[in-house]
């Protein structure tokens, strides 16, 4: 007879503790907490492989509520920290959570060598487009002429657009989902998983306390239909209350196009996620000053491609300068080739 015991399988609970959340009530936070945790039971990882490292901001109490390894960082330098880790362990499960001003403004750096680098982590930003834990300043990704309190009059900053930064920084996975779509956040984070490189993941995430409603055009039942384009690979742009509108191309410029007379879904825009000219259009498509109709926001995979990941291309460097020159040895490096005899 077998002592063999089978391990039961893991649930959201496993990834959750008894630390007391401590965010606002209603912060867009907690939802996006409850899809990390029924995901992380299908990526197919023990717990004590997966690390959940943040930098400052709400976001980033993240691992303080997820029962895996973590680390709260410093400001905007969860990015390179975790480029370490990987380099070091590179069987782990690394995911990044980070804000739009962790990761855009102080962090911004470490973020694009992070993707053009392209360790195999995944990036969370949560995009509130405000400062919530220090009361309500504009970010880098608030729209300008915004009212806060560093900017009473209105802000004068251009705002960055988190897909297209990381689109020019080489990102080999690039996303949008939103904290009120659960399912559709769950399957964006399960894609970001299965991506080996970089996957960065923008998360609409309402703070409704310093900037609440900022996305509600886009979750709300009487807007959402007409507002949201969510992207499927290989399907046509469709959108609208009752799937009636669509997006076509006039040049490199996105219309909406109304279905029926004479317009099939066949005449539409297909989404290719490995077409990297149409994913610039794409991440673009709501803030092109060239185009003044008003279009849906896309959500969903936007890019996708294959790169040489950073810690595999290091580990067979290391390998081949072992089998030409042999292991080095630390201490005959530290002491150089040079002495100096005092007298």
């Amino acid at each position: 007879m077998s002592d063999t015991v089978t391990a039961a399988p893991l649930t959201a609970k496993d990834f959750s503790n008894d630390q007391e959340v401590r965010w606002c009530p209603g912060c867009g936070d907690y939802s996006i907490l409850a899809q990390v945790q029924k995901v992380m039971p299908t990526i197919g990882v023990p717990k004590e492989n997966i690390v959940v490292i943040s930098g400052i901001g709400c976001s980033s109490r993240f691992p303080y509520y997820m029962n895996t390894f973590g680390m709260h960082s410093i400001h905007g330098r969860a990015t390179a920290i975790a480029s370490g880790l990987k380099a070091a362990r590179p069987e782990l499960s690394v995911w990044i959570v980070s804000g739009d001003g962790d990761s855009m403004s102080i962090g911004g750096n470490h973020t694009i060598h992070l993707l053009r680098r392209n360790f195999d982590v995944n990036m969370l930003v949560f995009n509130n487009q405000i400062y919530g834990l220090t009361k309500g300043q504009y970010s880098p990704t608030s729209e300008e002429h915004k009212i806060t309190k560093t900017s009473p009059y209105g802000s004068i900053d251009h705002p960055f657009n988190p897909l297209a930064l990381a689109m020019g920084a080489d990102a080999t996975f690039v996303a949008r989902s939103m904290d009120r779509d659960p399912k559709h956040l769950q399957q964006t984070l399960i894609r970001a998983n299965q991506h080996k490189g970089s996957s960065f993941v923008e998360v609409y995430q309402n703070c409704n306390i310093f900037n609440d409603g900022a996305f509600e055009i886009f979750t709300e039942k009487a807007t959402k239909l007409e507002e949201t384009l969510f992207l499927e690979n290989g399907k046509p742009l469709i959108f609208g209350a009752t799937q009636n509108k669509g997006i076509k191309l006039d040049g490199f410029n996105p219309v909406v196009v109304e279905l029926g007379n004479g317009i099939s879904a066949d005449d539409l825009w297909i989404h290719d996620d490995k077409d990297f000219y149409k994913a610039q259009i794409l991440v673009r498509m709501f803030d092109n000053p060239r185009n003044a109709e008003h279009l849906p926001r896309p959500f969903g995979v936007f890019y996708e491609t294959e790169r040489a990941c950073y810690e595999d291309v290091m580990k067979l460097q290391i390998e081949e300068i072992i089998a030409t020159k042999g292991k080095g040895n630390l201490d005959k490096l530290l002491r150089g080739n040079e002495i100096w005899e005092i007298m």
